[in-house]
């Protein structure tokens, strides 16, 4: 136990996982910003041949596992834990997604820090001997978050300058016990931190204290720091929330400089693209993360990543109560 895990809530794993594949499927939007051509399969109007946004977020889910297990030379029957979940009430863009894979299958919920949350259960069941291949799983779809915590588009509802664009898509990592890399190598498990910001246009404000409390304790965990690591991510927490966490760091005395950055941020042109304060939704680091940051892990841009993904636990019935936003943040080291 205690060469595993590190300080109160890291762990390093001693067996690192490899990352084995990963598939990713956008709809049109995505695939106009400055990362479409690292998405795998770009749908051109975002219902997937469903009938309804909820049925096209199952599809994006079966479709990026599909890929990703093509990708790591496996079938999807090879798999023998799956860890995924979305935004949908009682995870049905996973459940029915998944409902004909046969396969050990974990639903969770962590709102857009869903796959970090998968990516650690599949490196400690990995490097705890419970399975050789799991696969973390999320989606979002833009139109079914809008009915979910909004009002549905038909509404016309404005938009406040804080808020995000939730990301349509959907994106599978498969690890395996064995292979050549990336590993997944050191996770941090997050804490509930409530800012008592009570607005759900201003997400990125709830989420980064609870970004700053987990890479903090982290650093003070594992005694690295910002330094060691040649790109830090989260995902998402948009212009608002980025600065903020900038500006929590520069407090504490400690500049994240150029390395950071946050996938909401990267995912859209938004000088061209309407999207406020930026991308936002379980697939929104996802697909950052599965597509641009494994390629530039695999290419040799970065040797080292933190990718760190924040979550807003809210839902419409706590906004309607007038409560606050409680949020987390997840944490996933990634190595060469």
């Amino acid at each position: 136990m205690s060469e595993k895990r590190l300080g109160a809530r890291s762990m390093v794993f001693a067996h690192a996982p490899s990352v084995a594949g990963t598939g990713t499927v956008a709809g049109k939007k995505e695939g106009e910003g400055p990362l479409g051509g690292t998405v795998d399969y770009l749908n051109e109007d975002t219902t997937f041949g469903e009938t309804t946004w909820e049925k096209s977020e199952s599809r994006m889910q079966t479709e990026a596992l599909s890929r990703a297990a093509v990708k790591a030379g496996l079938g999807v029957e090879a798999l023998e834990l799956i860890f995924a979940g979305d935004l949908l009430n009682q995870c049905i863009g996973t459940t029915f997604g998944l409902r004909d894979c046969e396969r050990p299958f974990f639903g969770l919920y962590g709102a857009c820090s869903t796959m970090a949350e998968g990516l650690t259960l599949c490196a400690m069941a990995i490097d705890g001997g419970f399975a050789g291949r799991a696969a973390a799983l999320v989606s979002s779809h833009f139109c079914s978050a809008e009915r979910q915590y909004r009002m549905p588009l038909e509404y016309g509802g404005q938009r406040t300058p804080t808020a995000q664009w939730t990301v349509t898509g959907a994106a599978a990592m498969i690890l395996s016990e064995t292979g050549p890399g990336p590993y997944l190598t050191h996770a941090a498990v997050g804490r509930i931190v409530d800012a008592g910001i009570k607005d759900p246009a201003n997400m990125g404000a709830a989420m980064a204290p609870a970004a700053h409390d987990t890479l903090s304790g982290f650093f003070a965990d594992t005694g690295m720091g910002p330094a060691d690591f040649d790109l830090i991510v989260t995902g998402d927490l948009g212009t608002l929330g980025a600065d903020l966490l900038r500006d929590l760091f520069a407090r504490d005395g400690v500049d994240l400089g150029p390395r950071y950055t946050d996938c909401g941020l990267l995912i859209y042109d938004r000088e061209k693209q309407d999207v406020h304060a930026g991308g936002s939704g379980c697939a929104c680091g996802a697909l950052v993360l599965c597509g641009h940051i494994l390629d530039g892990l695999r290419h040799g841009a970065w040797n080292r990543v933190l990718f760190c993904g924040t979550g807003a636990l809210l839902s419409p019935v706590s906004s309607a109560q007038g409560e606050s936003i409680p949020s987390i943040c997840h944490l996933a080291a990634f190595s060469r």
